[in-house]
């Protein structure tokens, strides 16, 4: 008996031993590879440990505190039980997955603090590892192990994201917000420029990860000869009037078929194109190109001759959906307007009928609207659109309903209506409808988009002219590079994002702005084109003291002086800063690609003001997109009411929701270790004025 007993306690030690191991290897699927989850970008998870019956369960599984706060909008990476991130002021690192202990950090918080990031890129050739990241102007090539400069990538590791431009444009603003798209040994990057008429060129290059070398680059401009050049001036190529046409939402890649998907922003100026009539190919396309030589394939325009600032949001969506007894691989693309629009991933043709709507074409003196816009047919937009609204649709919880509903009666309300002095409704807003965050999807052809539904309201005005003829230096550099966002008075616009500058010589010190001037901070674009001398008189005026200072700016170039520009980024809000059109101010949506039919839509997020008053479910801006999982669930935080939630993807039904240490407008990655799943997600705060936070929060069952 006693053999007997020493044989089953021995067999009961293997079996644990080989559960042991089992657990150890993971299964495929458990890494969080690749921004959004994957070259396609469908925010998707094969992984079932976290389930609808256990959600409920989740609980804090470690956290990492940076020494810095601020806006993250980081959708980590997590490969071989180490996750790679950015903080705030753009510092890349790395962690052990399951404890968040950090292994490596590189990056200076003084000099690189200027730039918001949305994470890394990941390559491999089975040997080497390497992290890309961007920091300013910089592509950088990380060592995955030790976070070291590779010496051999471009300079000493990093390559100016400039190379490749024109002479002209060497030293006009340029940053990457967005990870690179990595096909075999080309990193092909995104670029967030100026929005103005002194943008950069918003060429698509590749380089090469190992050297650094640019590889290819399409015009977004195109140049004589080149298909496209016709729909631009004939001159405008030569980016001295007009630039951008850039993608800076980021890429999806089709890897087996070597496709590229690029979207691509409005050229500059936003809006007014007077200067730059015509269709403007290839500005707000869909473009698929050859991945190893950028040769265009095909691509479709979603909006023409764009003076609404209608980007491309987000990277589109790889999708395979069963329609008429057919497997079809299609590319779905998210707009700011509402519009899913659904492709052939290879022939480019439409799945869902588009017409092209006649819309209004008298404009501003001097502007040359096009004469229609596409619009699918199915799915319907996921977002209320301008036209549909009536002075019934403003907010019933606005103090000042009013005198809402009287301003409301002033401004031009149609969906594709032109810029005005009186004031055109932008609704969605320019934040969307969707966003950066993009949409997840399943593969059963279910679409998941977070939405706003903020009212802006465009208004434009000509060119301060009396006041430029009796400004001082710097005043005239404030009114030509400032005033559109912080005011002719330099008060801001708080409710809109924009702080006050009245009094910035009480808060900073003259070298912290100037290197906000040159560089940038968050969402406000760098300067570096201005010369010293006008950032001198620039910081001096603004300080109170520029007559002490600074005389004459010698040698200034003069701006492209353009007809009419608009007063700055202005919300439709009510007197206590909420959307002047009432709720629901986000949603989130489940679209059937495979028929264009919705499963569901709820409202998105709660506003706190509201909330202590009773009132519920208004939904809320949000920003940073949603994960969703094999087992059943679709995981959102990105609300400004600082909630982390998980839904029924079935049915949009809030299972589990947690309240996080700062709101996190950020998508969430979710991967395995020991077999063992985690979802992890930063939580930066800042964005619609909630508290700055420093965390990265892993959550897992207990």
């Amino acid at each position: 008996m006693k053999r007997l007993a020493i044989f089953s306690l021995l067999g009961l030690l293997l079996v644990s031993i080989l559960a042991w191991n089992n657990a150890d290897t993971d299964p495929a699927g458990s890494d969080w590879p690749e921004y959004l989850g994957g070259p396609d970008r469908n925010h998707y998870s094969e992984l079932v440990d976290i389930t609808p019956s256990n959600v409920d369960q989740l609980k804090i599984a470690w956290r990492y505190s940076l020494p810095d706060s601020g806006q993250m909008q980081v959708n980590p990476l997590v490969i071989d039980g180490i996750l790679y991130g950015v903080s705030a002021s753009v510092q890349a690192f790395a962690l052990n997955a399951a404890t968040g202990k950090q292994l490596w950090r590189f990056g200076d918080p003084l000099k690189d603090w200027s730039s918001t990031s949305r994470g890394v890129a990941y390559w491999t050739d089975g040997k080497e590892q390497r992290i890309l990241y961007t920091a300013g102007p910089n592509l950088w090539a990380l060592d995955a192990k030790t976070g070291k400069p590779i010496p051999s990538f471009g300079d000493q590791g990093k390559v100016d994201l400039h190379t490749g431009l024109p002479a002209v444009s060497q030293k006009k603003f340029i940053i990457s917000n967005t990870p690179g798209t990595i096909f075999e040994d080309l990193i092909v990057m995104p670029v967030r420029l100026s929005e103005g008429s002194d943008a950069a060129p918003g060429d698509i290059r590749a380089f090469n990860v190992r050297t650094g070398k640019l590889a290819w680059t399409f015009h977004t401009i195109p140049y004589p000869g080149e298909y496209g050049y016709k729909t631009f001036p004939k001159d405008a190529y030569l980016n001295t009037y007009t630039g951008a046409a850039n993608n800076w939402a980021g890429m999806s890649v089709d890897r087996k078929r070597g496709i590229l998907y690029v979207p691509t922003g409005s050229a500059g100026y936003d809006f007014y194109g007077g200067n730059r009539k015509g269709q403007n190919l290839f500005a707000n396309c869909l473009l698929a190109l050859d991945a190893r030589t950028g040769k265009r394939l095909w691509h479709y325009q979603l909006t023409h001759h764009d003076v609404w600032d209608r980007d491309m949001p987000a990277p589109p969506n790889l999708m395979t959906l069963q329609k008429d007894g057919k497997s079809i691989d299609v590319v779905a693309q998210v707009t700011k307007q509402g519009f899913v629009f659904v492709f052939d991933r290879v022939t480019g043709k439409p799945i869902y009928p588009i017409k092209e709507v006649p819309v209004p074409t008298v404009g501003l003196k001097g502007e040359k609207l096009w004469k229609t816009q596409p619009m699918p047919t199915l799915p319907l937009p996921y977002a209320r659109q301008s036209n549909a609204l009536t002075e019934n649709d403003i907010s019933p919880y606005a103090e000042n309903r009013e005198e809402l509903m009287q301003n409301f009666r002033k401004y031009k309300t149609g969906f594709y209506d032109p810029p005005s002095t009186e004031g055109t409704v932008i609704f969605p807003g320019y934040d969307g409808g969707a966003e950066w965050g993009g949409a997840a999807a399943d593969p059963e052809g279910t679409l998941y988009v977070n939405s706003n539904e903020m009212a802006w309201i465009l208004t434009m005005k000509p060119p301060a002219t009396d006041l430029l003829a009796n400004a001082s230096p710097g005043e005239k550099v404030y009114l030509n590079t400032c005033a559109s966002c912080h005011g002719i008075d330099r008060k801001g616009n708080a409710k809109s994002g924009f702080p006050a500058l009245v009094d910035i010589g009480k808060k900073r010190d003259k070298e912290f702005v100037t290197q906000i001037v040159t560089a940038g901070k968050g969402m406000m674009p760098g300067f570096p084109a201005l010369s010293s001398a006008e950032k001198q008189a620039l910081v001096a005026y603004l300080f109170g003291d520029e007559k002490k200072e600074v005389g004459a700016v010698a040698g200034a170039p003069k701006p492209v002086q353009l007809p009419f520009y608009s007063t700055g980024y202005n919300k439709f809000l009510d007197s206590k800063g909420l959307p002047a059109i009432g709720p629901p101010w986000g949603q989130l949506s489940a679209i059937n690609l495979n028929t264009g039919e919705y499963l569901w839509q709820v409202p998105f997020g709660e506003e706190p003001t509201l909330v202590a008053k009773g009132i519920r479910n208004t939904g809320v801006e949000n920003y940073g997109g949603p994960v969703v999982t094999a087992s059943g669930l679709l995981f959102i935080a990105a609300t400004k009411d600082g909630m982390f939630r998980a839904f029924d993807k079935r049915t949009g039904k809030v299972l589990w929701e947690t309240k996080l240490p700062a709101a996190a407008f950020a998508t969430p990655a979710t991967y395995a270790i020991d077999g063992k799943q985690y979802i992890v997600l930063a939580c930066g705060g800042t964005k619609l004025g909630t508290p700055k936070g420093n965390q990265y929060v892993a959550y897992a069952l207990p």
